[in-house]
């Protein structure tokens, strides 16, 4: 696979890139990124070929889309495809004020969720002026999910689909963008949602990987009747499928279990039988599925970048993808690469 190869973004009038780049890092996650690692990065990535740009007012409280904007404010504008989120609000704050956690140095905005129609226009209309660019293309819902919002997440997910809706699809009505979708950490939230309302496309932080592929029951399939794309992110599980099963090795954000860390492991050795990188079969799996055009991939440095770019285009032999389903590691109706 290449990086730049151009793929349709399910019914929207939009092509994407199937290797995007996500931002998420560049809000200094955990720890801080300076302006030159992240301007490379945005450099390195569009010379690799990539034209699919997401990030969020999430990340880094602002600065994240602060840095995309920077990164690709002297790009031509009609050259790539950009998406943003709403569902919050940031409202400028003294730094000591702040509960910046899990972000470090972030920039300077409280942030509050905000899902109400009126707080959905602001919040679409804020994130045009911190990223000083004329427009996105497509715009998420973010974070109306159990794994955010807990015990809150059913009376979160009702307003969304009433205030949070009823915004993205007057601007989208209007041409104001071109498709507006769910992201969340769960396929079943992105599944209700499409079951009530005619959303174009999905941001999925994980939930169809290598390890999980639960999905291909009834949300992605849905997918597939309706026209609706789904991006992909956190394809490695939040780190397993990138390291290994090594000691230490992170499974959705918490260190792995023993019966991961010893899937992980036998999938690793038929990596080894067919010179495959495990990373490589990792990012190449996700979008071997006809209703994922793109896998979102968010690095933080250069070096991890360069790498992703190069497990994209490893070759792999459709014998290695055989194997894993003759042994049980892979769905058996889970669509591989051709």
């Amino acid at each position: 696979m290449h990086p730049g190869e151009k793929r349709k973004f399910g019914r929207a009038d939009l092509d994407v890139t199937a290797f995007g780049f996500g931002t998420a890092p560049l809000g200094n996650i955990f720890r801080e990124i300076d302006e030159e690692t992240s301007q490379s990065m945005f450099e390195l990535a569009w010379d690799a070929g990539v034209r699919f740009f997401d990030t969020a007012p999430m990340y880094g409280h602002g600065l994240a889309e602060l840095r995309t904007g920077q990164g690709l404010r002297w790009r031509d504008r009609d050259e790539y495809v950009l998406s943003s989120k709403v569902g919050r609000l940031l409202t400028p704050a003294k730094r000591s004020t702040i509960d910046f956690a899990p972000w470090v140095n972030a920039a300077s905005f409280s942030m509050r969720f905000d899902y109400s129609y009126d707080g959905t226009m602001r919040s679409f209309e804020d994130s045009l002026q911190r990223l000083g660019l004329e427009r996105m293309d497509i715009c998420f819902i973010h974070d109306i999910d159990v794994f955010t919002r807990g015990s809150e997440q059913p009376e979160v997910f009702g307003q969304a689909m009433d205030g949070t809706w009823r915004a993205l699809e007057k601007l989208r009505s209007e041409g104001l963008v071109n498709a507006i979708g769910v992201g969340v950490n769960e396929w079943e939230v992105c599944h209700e949602a499409l079951k009530q309302r005619d959303f174009d496309c999905f941001l999925l932080a994980g939930r169809y990987t290598l390890l999980e592929q639960d999905a291909l029951e009834e949300f992605l399939p849905l997918c597939e009747e309706r026209g609706a794309a789904v991006v992909v992110g956190g394809g490695f599980n939040s780190g397993i499928l990138a390291t290994g099963a090594r000691e230490g090795a992170k499974y959705n954000y918490a260190p792995a279990p023993k019966a991961i860390l010893e899937k992980v492991a036998r999938i690793e050795a038929v990596c080894r039988t067919h010179d495959v990188p495990l990373g490589a079969a990792a990012l190449q799996f996700v979008v071997a599925h006809p209703a994922v055009p793109s896998f979102m991939a968010g690095t933080r440095t250069i070096e991890q970048l360069r790498q992703n770019l190069s497990w994209f285009s490893h070759p792999i032999p459709a014998g290695f993808w055989t194997e894993l389903k003759s042994k049980g590691l892979l769905r058996e109706d889970a669509p591989i690469p051709a």
